[in-house]
């Protein structure tokens, strides 16, 4: 088999494959008995009717079409793999010679990732968060969970913001009630932030007992986006009560005996989030340093295909709200123009990132181990609250371990880039992302091996 491949675009190749017949011959036996299996001829058994009947009652045309239908799959992958492309589409095939018994031709134009060069990432400057933890961190972490532990108390008093009520809504069009708009002793945040606009403004001032009816544009149901009348009763108004800053609160929202020790068990988590997070934000920020230096076309199959990924997610969104689309994006603050255009913006950052990513995993020779796998199926399946067991066996069963693979071998080569990188703080400190490793898996080994509390 003889392989030209043609650049038609940075982004599109055409193959044009030679292949002599004895390479077929493979294809040719089975599809003689397919075809046979296929046709009916009087005096032969299904599956028996010999080649030369075949031909002489169908045709050797027949035969051809089967032989091409089953090779050229094989034949077009394996001219992939000798030129050295990587589609990134489906091929569009022609077969533009047959000359039997000797040769067949075919071409094959295909999306393909383009040719690049990766700039020398080594010292690449960055900038990541201070790891540093402030007492004001602290507050904002016990703050958060004093709210965790508050209670709700009635008060004789009008609703205000962050005050919580108790009240019935009703909604008439043209004064017909409209029954999938009728609510019973609903629970509710003023100032949260309803979808039903108005709903704040007519709480705030309001007292057990009172009714207002207010207008509004209907934002689900089969009256979506009709203008209504919205009929709210208070039963109660309650106020948020937060718990004393004090040992008996620590005793409470946690398993130390002092605010103090809560709050030093804070502080340290708190470090830990944010050494973290400068591993992350290191090896994020190298690699959009490294993409701001580099133009890659990208092939319009793949970036359509992606946009459209992305618009088809939305709209099963949207669906699964009970929203209409109207209702959907300003609960969203955004548009739908909004969104569109910030899909073909990300999408043009994954696909440039994918090839960048694919590119040094090659340069560096990264693989997979199975170790390597079998953790990221753990952490995965924690994520998703599933047994490591049941998604692994999805992921075998949806042909979906290659994509697992490509995505740690990604994940390897971003690391591969981070490391490379030369990063400071913002208040321009030089942070050493080896020593942070050292400490981080110096407290996950203490943690592994400190005693089971009984």
């Amino acid at each position: 088999m003889k392989t030209a491949v043609e650049e038609l675009s940075p982004t599109r190749v055409k193959l044009t494959v030679e292949v002599p017949f004895e390479e077929l011959e493979t294809s040719m036996q089975a599809a003689y008995k397919k075809v046979a299996q296929q046709v009916r001829v009087p005096g032969f058994r299904p599956g028996k009717v010999p080649a030369r009947i075949i031909e002489q009652r169908f045709g050797r045309a027949v035969v051809l079409e089967e032989t091409l239908n089953d090779a050229l799959p094989k034949l077009y992958g394996k001219a992939v793999d000798e030129s050295d492309v990587f589609p990134v589409s489906q091929p569009e095939i022609e077969v533009t010679k047959i000359d039997d018994g000797k040769e067949v031709e075919f071409t094959a134009e295909v999306d393909v990732r383009p040719a690049f060069d990766v700039p020398d990432y080594k010292g690449i400057e960055v900038t990541v968060p201070s790891s540093e933890v402030s007492d004001e961190d602290i507050d904002a972490q016990v703050e958060a969970l004093r709210q965790r532990f508050a209670t709700l108390t009635g008060v004789e008093r009008a609703a205000g913001n962050g005050d919580y009520v108790v009240m019935d809504l009703a909604a008439t069009i043209d004064g017909k009630n409209i029954e999938e708009q009728q609510a019973s002793d609903v629970s509710y945040e003023v100032g949260a932030g309803s979808v039903l606009q108005g709903l704040d403004d007519a709480l705030v001032g309001m007292a057990a007992g009172d009714e207002k009816t207010f207008t509004t544009t209907l934002v689900g149901g089969e009256n979506a986006g009709e203008e209504a009348d919205v009929t709210i009763k208070v039963k109660n108004v309650k106020e948020k009560v937060l718990p004393e800053l004090d040992d008996e609160f620590a005793g409470l929202a946690s398993e130390f005996d002092t605010l103090q020790e809560l709050r030093d068990s804070i502080r340290e988590q708190a470090r830990r989030n944010k050494l973290i997070d400068q591993v992350v934000q290191a090896r994020e920020n190298a690699l959009t340093a490294l993409l701001d230096q580099i133009d890659i076309p990208l092939p319009d199959s793949a970036l359509n295909a992606e946009v459209d990924a992305r618009k088809h997610n939305l709209e099963h969104q949207i669906g699964e709200s009970g929203l209409s689309r109207e209702a959907f994006f300003r609960l969203y603050q955004t548009t739908e123009e909004e969104r569109f255009a910030e899909f073909d913006e990300n999408s043009r950052k994954a696909i440039k990132t994918g090839f960048l990513l694919d590119k040094i995993v090659k340069q560096e020779d990264l693989g997979v181990s199975e170790q390597e796998l079998t953790n990221f199926v753990v952490r995965r399946a924690a994520q998703l609250g599933v047994a490591p067991n049941t998604l692994a066996q999805h992921l075998a069963d949806n042909d979906q371990l290659t994509l697992a693979m490509v995505e740690i071998v990604r994940d390897k080569a971003k690391t591969v880039i981070g490391d490379a990188a030369k990063v400071t703080d913002e208040d321009g400190n030089e942070v050493d992302l080896k020593a942070i490793y050292t400490e981080l898996n110096a407290e996950e080994e203490a943690e592994e091996n400190a005693p089971a509390a009984e």
